[in-house]
Parts: structure tokens; C-alpha cells; sequence
């Protein structure tokens, strides 16, 4: 009775330790199988590369791995987000950045500059050197994206309010004195220019003028007429009649005569319309029978029409 009691405690002894032998062998081949399914698991990466989206399927562990795997180059200045050690997993979002390499042009300088901003505001804005007001010009405008190769030109704008005090021309007025010589011209009053104050709004670009507004003006001194007279005496000689006629000479209040003297002036009047001028006698004529004084073409022009030719004239020497 004692044996078969010990028999069946071995009996169950070895089956137990027949069990843990199998449970043993299974456990690595388990691991082994967990591994392997973890390993052979993909993540679903979105990529954002300069402002394109991809979702992509990676079995990548970390950024860096990521960038590899998808033989992705970055350059010197380009930035990824996250930081290439940080360990990525299904629905991992990675932003990169890429630099571009643009020219500034402000005035007489110029800068290259490699950027990752995305507008040609933010990229000026970036640069300390350069001061971009309000109102100043960028060519291409603020909002244009940037692009590698890109130039930029600025240029500084200034508008500002300026007041000028202004001259004001005075007008002349004439009249005449018939107790003054014909020959006498003389200001008897003298005029004086007035001011006006003016405010203009004026636009400069990088320093010159572009354009000037006028915003108000106002008067602080009325100009003062200027009176010019003119004398009308004339003392006359005694008046010859005949006939007068033209010729192109020196294309001035000139004549041609025959009785008085080179210098002298004469005062020759139109007898049918009584029209008058006064000429200087330059010349020698006219000959022909009638005919005491040919006047230059501007002269004859002043009392009757070219086309007639020969009119009838009183020719009076000026005495004074």
C-alpha cells in the first residue's frame, strides 16, 4: 500500500517537471514571435516638407533613421522638427524647413542672407542690418514667398510735411503822360512781390524727392503793382504827302528816305485809315515820282495790309 502511494507521488512528480520543461521550451519561442511582429510594425509618419504634406508608412525608430530611410538631404542651414534623436511613433509629425539662400539690396549695400522664413517681409525683418518702416517699398511686395535664389530689392520711403514761404510776382500796370516825351519810359511806382506760406506733403525714396503735394496755402503778404508810364508828347515837324511803299530790310520799325537825315525818326500816318507809326530812317529812298518814304515790311505791316502795295501816307518829322 506504502509503494503504490509513493509510486503515484513520483507519477505526479514527473509530469509536473514534464510540464515546466515544455512551458520552458515555449517561453523564448513566444518572445522570439513578439519581437519579431513588433519589429516588422510600421508607423505612420506625417512629413511636412517646405509646406508639403505626405503621410508615409516607416518603420523608423527616430527622426534621424526617418531621414534615412526616406533618403531625405538636408543642407547646412535647413531645420527639422523634432530634433533628429527624438524617437517617433504612429501619427509623429515631422516639419522641415528649408533654407534659402536670398539677396537684399537697401540702398548702395547688399547682403546675403540664407533664411527660413517664408515671406520677403520676414526675411528683411530677420536681418538686423536692415530697418523696414511702415512705408517703405519691397520688390518683390512683403507677402511674396520666398524662394532660393531670390532678390529683394528695399526701398526706404520718407514722407514728411514742409512749409516754404513763396514769392508772389507783382503785376505791372502802364499808362500814359502827354507831358513826357514819347521816348520816356519810367516806373513811378515800384512794385513789391508778396509771400505766400505753403505746406506741401513731400515723398522721398532712399532719399530723393519723388513727389510734392501741395496741403495748404495761404497768403501773409498781397503783392503791390508795379505802374510803368509811358510818355505821348511828340513834337512834329512840318508834314510832307505822297505816296509810301515797303520793302523787306532789317524786319524793324525802320524807312527809307529821301529828305530826312539817317537817325532822325518820323511819325508816317495812313491816310485812309489814319493808322500811325513812328520809324527810325536807316536807309536811302524810294525813288519814283510820288514817293517819299518806303518803309520796312514790319513797319508798313502795322498800318495797312501788305497786299496793298502803295499806299497814301503824311510822313511829319519827330523834333524831340
Amino acid at each position: 500500500m506504502i509503494n503504490n502511494i509513493i509510486f503515484k507521488i513520483n507519477v505526479k512528480k514527473r509530469n509536473i517537471l514534464f510540464l515546466l520543461f515544455f512551458i520552458f521550451l515555449a517561453i523564448p519561442v513566444c518572445s522570439s514571435a513578439a519581437e519579431s511582429e513588433f519589429e516588422s510594425q510600421q508607423n505612420n509618419i506625417i512629413l511636412q516638407d517646405s509646406g508639403l504634406m505626405f503621410e508615409i508608412k516607416s518603420k523608423a525608430k527616430t527622426v534621424q533613421e526617418f531621414l534615412d530611410e526616406q533618403k531625405i538631404i538636408l543642407k547646412e542651414n535647413d531645420l527639422v522638427l523634432p530634433d533628429r534623436g527624438v524617437k517617433i511613433y504612429s501619427g509623429t509629425k515631422i516639419i522641415i524647413f528649408r533654407a534659402k539662400n536670398i539677396t537684399i539690396k537697401e540702398s548702395s549695400k547688399t547682403f546675403e542672407i540664407s533664411t527660413l522664413q517664408n515671406t520677403v517681409e520676414q526675411a528683411i525683418w530677420e536681418n538686423k542690418n536692415i530697418n523696414l518702416s511702415e512705408d517703405d517699398i519691397t520688390n518683390p511686395a512683403r507677402q511674396t514667398l520666398t524662394k532660393d535664389g531670390m532678390k529683394i530689392a528695399v526701398t526706404h520711403v520718407v514722407i514728411k510735411e514742409e512749409i516754404k514761404k513763396l514769392d508772389v510776382d507783382f503785376k505791372t500796370v502802364s499808362n500814359e503822360d502827354d507831358k513826357l516825351g514819347w521816348r520816356i519810359k519810367k516806373v513811378t511806382k515800384k512794385g513789391e512781390k508778396g509771400i505766400d506760406e505753403v505746406k506741401y506733403k513731400v515723398v522721398y525714396h532712399d532719399g530723393k524727392e519723388i513727389s510734392r503735394k501741395i496741403l495748404e496755402k495761404n497768403r501773409i503778404k498781397d503783392p503791390i503793382e508795379e505802374v510803368v508810364t509811358q510818355g505821348t508828347y511828340m513834337k512834329l515837324g512840318k508834314a510832307a504827302r505822297g505816296q509810301g511803299t515797303w520793302y523787306a530790310f532789317k524786319g524793324g520799325l525802320f524807312a527809307a528816305s529821301t529828305t530826312l537825315p539817317r537817325g532822325s525818326y518820323a511819325k508816317v500816318t495812313n491816310t485812309e485809315n489814319g493808322k500811325s507809326v513812328v520809324v527810325q530812317i536807316n536807309d536811302y529812298g524810294p525813288q519814283g515820282k510820288g514817293r517819299i518814304i518806303d518803309l520796312d515790311k514790319v513797319a508798313f505791316a502795322k498800318i495797312a495790309s501788305l497786299g496793298a502795295g502803295v499806299i497814301g501816307v503824311k510822313v511829319e518829322p519827330v523834333l524831340n
